[in-house]
């Protein structure tokens, strides 16, 4: 009372009284961790400090000081309460989905006769091209790419050789063709759609100079937030002791459930909510299809009111893909959510199909996740207040016994950004959306020695060849009988074999979705399998055949035009000339471009003739 009498009197000067403010504020803040308090319950972590030197505890010390601070939920003392739980859980058995009956959840599969090319499809495009200018983006891209034999970030990886463009770029593409999209709608020109990205220990000073040295690819500096993520303590018994190794507490990843916690502690989903912003989009950072039919997914999630809707596809049986459940307790209680492929098959026993099967589609009812995510952000803000940001963890320890007694190496409290179902509540509404895979899902995740043995490869050269199927299936459902292209053959490199036909590059600024591109194809197009496409501005094509390379750039109308030339191609490297002579982003494909003759056009504004 004294101290805001004092700064009642201070009013005048304002400045001074937030100092003021500001300092009592910092004097309230807990004192750090003692050793004394780490030895006792509810830490009884002793074990920490013996047989260390007296640098070696300052040192232990300073770094649980440091964790604790940073840890989400309770701090240090939280975590640890909740590990002792879960390993108790872990050692006993208990089954998280015991007594669950599963259902095929509600949802909207956009497939087939509901699929890209429909009319019922179109509709939601258009729902969705309405709500652009209330989305925000987050991207998680806590990964380095060395398991892929590239030394940096997954992001700076180039998605196709085509164009030469980053996953990052291509990500800052698509975003700011939406805002120009939703700025032009809005009639507002300082519209600037928010972009999040997760970063890690490991990837957030080369995610900062990757953005700094370019730019931020055309994004501002105001609308790109970096969070990073923190590591948290690894255990080494059930009694959640940390472990220390050389003088130093081991920490591990907590899983990109951690997304939330960090959404939340910057303050973003209520800020943005706030601002009259309504939905978010989680995305990871090899994966672009998805933004190709963001647009009828956001008009899906409009139309259902869903607070959290998932993106999926078609789920082969007994395939290593979680599935989307509604799982419904004894007491009638119900939780959509994503069940591990693991824990699928036994959660389905005791349902009449009698496990992990296919239906009369010849997939499995329940839909593949592939960690696309859109939620709605009113009701996020409020889920993720009422826990701090934490979503539900799992721990999954090695047992070293029969008896579960002691671990094989430490463990720790891991989270999945799509467990969020777990704070919902009752009438939250939580569903899902599936596409084909061509329209929302590729990645790049294993090495070439890997993939060789892998179906599906998910390497570089099998996510080039679904960016130019997606950009294929696009134009060809956006002309119709107009468009005829010739189909992809089988191309092999080192091992690994996709199809791979006319290499098309579709910029975003082309369009931003299926509806939009229709408006782009007023004549016949005939592109030859050998053909190298790329499209970057706001482009009308009238009759165009291609039989060689072309570039078109700028925005207007592309006059009538044939194109033959030698055009470019793909050449596989040897090993020496991959390790000797090319960049990383080649070593990770083994094959190059190689350009022979290329016609490049560039379009002025609004004009109708090109000028080469």
């Amino acid at each position: 009372d004294l101290f805001d009498s004092v700064c009642m009197r201070l009013k005048p000067l304002g400045a001074v009284a937030r100092g003021l403010r500001l300092r009592f504020a910092r004097r309230a803040v807990p004192m750090p961790l003692t050793q004394e308090e780490l030895c006792k319950a509810p830490y009884n972590q002793e074990h920490i400090f013996t047989g260390l030197s007296d640098v070696q505890k300052d040192s232990v010390l300073q770094q649980l000081r440091e964790l604790d601070e940073k840890l989400p939920g309770g701090g240090l003392k939280g975590y640890l309460e909740r590990a002792r739980v879960l390993l108790k859980d872990a050692k006993d058995g208990k089954n998280p989905f015991a007594g669950q009956k599963p259902e095929v959840p509600q949802g909207e599969r956009l497939t087939g006769d509901a699929g890209p090319g429909t009319a019922s499809y179109a509709e939601l495009e258009k729902i969705g091209q309405d709500q652009l200018s209330k989305t925000c983006f987050c991207l998680v891209a806590g990964g380095l790419g060395e398991r892929l034999g590239f030394p940096g970030i997954k992001i700076g990886i180039v998605s196709e050789v085509t164009s030469g463009v980053t996953f990052a770029e291509m990500y800052a593409r698509y975003i700011l063709a939406f805002q120009a999209y939703a700025r032009k709608q809005t009639r507002d020109t300082s519209l600037e759609l928010p972009l999040a990205i997760m970063t890690s220990g490991d990837t957030h000073e080369k995610t900062v100079e990757l953005l700094e040295e370019n730019s931020y690819f055309g994004l501002s500096r105001s609308q790109v937030i970096l969070m990073k993520q923190e590591l948290v303590p690894a255990l080494m018994d059930i009694d959640a002791r940390i472990a220390v190794k050389d003088g130093r507490v081991e920490t591990k990843p907590h899983g990109h459930g951690d997304v939330h916690a960090l959404l939340h502690q910057h303050g973003l989903p209520k800020k943005w909510a706030q601002e009259g912003r309504k939905w978010l989009l989680l995305f990871q950072d090899t994966n672009p299809l998805p933004f190709r039919s963001l647009c009828a997914v956001l008009g899906v999630s409009a139309n259902n009111d869903f607070v959290m809707n998932s993106v999926t596809v078609p789920r082969v049986p007994g395939e290593a893909v979680g599935g989307i459940c509604k799982l419904t307790d004894s007491e009638g209680k119900s939780l959509t959510i994503n069940v591990e492929y693991n824990q699928l098959d036994p959660l389905l026993k005791g349902t009449p199909t009698g496990g992990d099967v296919a239906d009369a589609s010849g997939f499995s009812p329940y839909p593949g996740n592939i960690n696309v995510l859109v939620f709605g952000l009113s009701v996020m803000s409020k889920r993720l207040e009422s826990t701090g940001g934490i979503v539900p963890e799992f721990v999954n320890p090695k047992w070293a016994d029969a008896a579960k007694s002691k671990f094989k190496s430490p463990t720790r409290l891991e989270c999945m950004m799509q467990d969020y179902p777990r704070l919902c509540t009752g009438t939250d509404k939580v569903g899902f959306t599936q596409l084909e895979r061509l329209m929302c899902f590729t990645c790049v995740k294993n090495n070439l020695e890997d993939a060789a043995k892998k179906n599906p490869h998910d390497c570089a050269l099998s996510a080039e060849g679904d960016i130019y199927a997606c950009n294929l299936h696009m134009l060809q459902l956006a002309g119709g009988s107009k468009v005829e292209i010739e189909p992809p053959e089988d191309v092999t490199f080192l091992g690994i074999t996709a199809k791979i036909g006319a290499r098309i590059v579709l910029h975003p600024s082309f369009g931003i979705s299926l509806e939009q591109m229709k408006e782009k194809i007023k004549g016949q197009i005939k592109i030859s399998k050998r053909s190298e496409l790329i499209i970057d501005g706001d482009v009308v094509l009238n009759d165009l055949k291609l039989d060689g390379a072309l570039r078109i750039a700028g925005d207007g109308e592309l006059d009538p035009k044939v194109t033959t030339n030698a055009g470019s191609k793909l050449e596989s490297l040897t090993d020496w000339q991959l390790k000797n002579i090319y960049p990383p982003y080649i070593q990770i494909r083994g094959y190059r471009r190689v350009e022979i003759d290329v016609e490049n056009v560039q379009l002025g504004s609004g004009s109708s003739c090109a000028i080469q």
